[in-house]
């Protein structure tokens, strides 16, 4: 997998030659960076059989997201979020990779080969990043429940004993920050509008809730790793908080809905899952070990 780098401007007295003509296509290739010099503060210390799996259960999260949010460019309502949401994806991206390498380091796996070549039951994402996007504000209300948990747990795991973990979190907290105040911005912007737009929000609502409470459940795994990983069922009280102060300025009430059984932490996916791999791998998949 492969970000494209931004342009950077030259520093205070310098200057560009006129002369100089950039490569179009930038630089591409981030694969011969170590993951310590990618993370501020790893160590890249192989990761434990558990802790790969909670690792796997974040880069599956952000991963699929961003694939999700990708197919927004070009079709967005307007052009400013065909970027935002562009920026978010690549922002997710970054995450995913960041704990897909930290994971595949317990048996010798790439994040390339975590991201392409597992099957769907090998997956651990959750159920809500990979429901369809929708229309504009089905997307906006997977995108603020998904951003306002995200910033709960990164905010969380910056104390974890794992040094790699915590790093990570530490990194991504910032960029979270901002996909929750664009999802935050568009939530009252949606509700506040017209009489179609309102009527959309809150049936996007209802349709993303029944997934919230995945996001939220200890298990096993969780119980082992008591000093590594955030507990989920602790982020709730802060997750309801945003969700509670949002709500009110938009005049909006949380759904009662009942909660999908989603078993994706387990590797048990709804329909969905499966047409987001088949477009993300095909390619990986017809042509192994391609460059270009």
């Amino acid at each position: 997998m492969t970000t494209t780098d931004p342009v950077v401007e030259p520093a205070a007295g310098e200057t560009k030659r006129r002369d100089e003509t950039p490569d179009i296509h930038g630089d591409v290739t981030v694969d011969a960076l170590e993951l310590s010099d990618e993370l501020a503060g790893g160590n890249a210390v192989a990761a434990s059989a558990d802790i790969a799996e909670y690792a796997l259960r974040l880069g599956d999260d952000a991963l699929i997201l961003a694939q999700q949010l990708g197919e927004w460019i070009s079709r967005a309502p307007e052009l400013e979020e065909d970027v935002a949401l562009g920026n978010i994806a690549l922002d997710l991206l970054g995450h995913a990779r960041s704990f897909l390498r930290y994971a595949g380091s317990f048996d010798g796996r790439s994040e390339d080969d975590l991201a392409f070549f597992r099957d769907e039951p090998e997956f651990r994402s959750a159920w809500i990043v990979e429901q369809p996007n929708g229309d504009f504000a089905q997307t906006i209300a997977r995108q603020f429940v998904v951003s306002t948990y995200m910033f709960e747990l990164y905010s969380g795991l910056r104390v974890s004993s794992d040094e790699t973990l915590a790093a990570i979190a530490e990194k991504s907290l910032k960029e979270v920050d901002y996909h929750r105040d664009h999802a935050v911005q568009w939530m009252l912007r949606l509700a506040g509008g017209t009489q179609e737009s309102r009527e959309r929000i809150v049936r996007a609502i209802r349709d993303v809730w029944p997934y919230v409470d995945e996001l939220f459940r200890d298990d096993d795994l969780i119980e082992g790793l008591s000093d590594v990983a955030v507990r989920p069922s602790t982020l709730r009280e802060g997750f309801d908080a945003v969700v509670d102060t949002v709500f009110a300025e938009a005049d909006l009430t949380v759904p009662t809905v009942a909660a999908s059984s989603a078993g994706g932490r387990q590797g048990q996916h709804a329909t969905p899952l499966g047409h987001i791999l088949a477009e993300m791998q095909v390619l990986a998949r017809r042509h192994p070990g391609a460059s270009w």
